[in-house]
């Protein structure tokens, strides 16, 4: 069997349900609010105008709108697009685009959200060079990024599948009987580093980890991982499942209070 060529993925909410599951999405945008606002030093996020990449279905965006947000939602997921339009198009704006050439001015938005996207697009450094582009240089990128060496894929549940070369995965995940064909393309911590050359990026993954109550993280963080010590935690950074991380294009740092686990610094590299 050969590898089929990865192209874009034009139907993603059809293919994979969790993306319209209302609690879950939900969830997943109380945590990004809670890390942005930490990093700006604010109760909300009022005035600002906000970026959600890969918005599908649009209950993320809603969520962030109703903490204050003017939020525009991109996606070249029609069928999502479309449910998003329905529900949330009187107060959230929502525009097919494909995040790889947003069309966007430059610098014009405060906050660029992209949760879980790059291993999707077939050029994940053209959609961070988006990014880096509309951007104000006061604004941030809040990245949500899987991890290749997770040890347990996210979008279909089996083990290693991402750490497996390409054709081997297309034939474990058929097997399974869980999709036709794997897609997805997840970069190891060092890959994601490379990606975000340019960027000045603080890394929020342990803060939520070790106190998942303050940024809203319950939904992906058990109580067993929270109550490890500090030596384990820094010890499963390898195989930690998704970093959370904040981007700059101009050098700032976190705003908010100290917390029980101070965001760190990444150090990028070019590629």
């Amino acid at each position: 069997m050969g590898v089929p060529e990865r192209r874009a993925q034009l139907a993603y909410s059809d293919t994979q349900a969790l993306m319209l599951d209302e609690a879950s999405r939900r969830a997943k945008a109380a945590k990004v609010a809670a890390v942005v606002q930490h990093f700006r030093g604010v109760e909300d996020l009022a005035g600002l105008r906000v970026v959600d990449v890969g918005c599908s279905g649009g209950i993320v965006a809603d969520a962030l709108r109703e903490r204050g947000a003017e939020v525009l939602g991109l996606d070249i997921d029609v069928p999502g697009l479309a449910r998003a339009a329905r529900r949330f198009g009187a107060t959230t704006s929502f525009v097919c685009a494909d995040s790889q050439r947003m069309p966007l001015r430059d610098a014009v938005a405060d906050v660029v959200v992209c949760n879980h996207v790059y291993e999707h697009v077939v050029d994940p450094a053209a959609l961070f060079a988006e990014m880096r582009r509309v951007v104000r240089p006061d604004g941030q990128v809040y990245l949500g990024l899987g991890n290749r060496l997770g040890v347990v894929e996210p979008h279909y549940r089996l083990p290693f599948l991402s750490w497996l070369p390409r054709r081997l995965a297309h034939r474990y995940v058929r097997a399974s009987g869980r999709a036709e064909h794997y897609h997805e393309a997840f970069a190891t911590r060092a890959g994601l580093r490379r990606l975000a050359a340019g960027l000045h990026v603080w890394d929020y993954t342990y803060p939520v980890l070790a106190d998942p109550a303050a940024f809203a993280g319950g939904d992906a963080v058990p109580g067993a991982v929270a109550r490890l010590p500090r030596p384990a935690l820094r010890a499963l950074r390898p195989v930690v499942p998704t970093y959370l991380w904040v981007a700059t294009t101009a050098p700032q740092r976190p705003r908010g209070p100290r917390l029980a686990w101070d965001p760190e610094p990444v150090s990028t590299t070019r590629a």
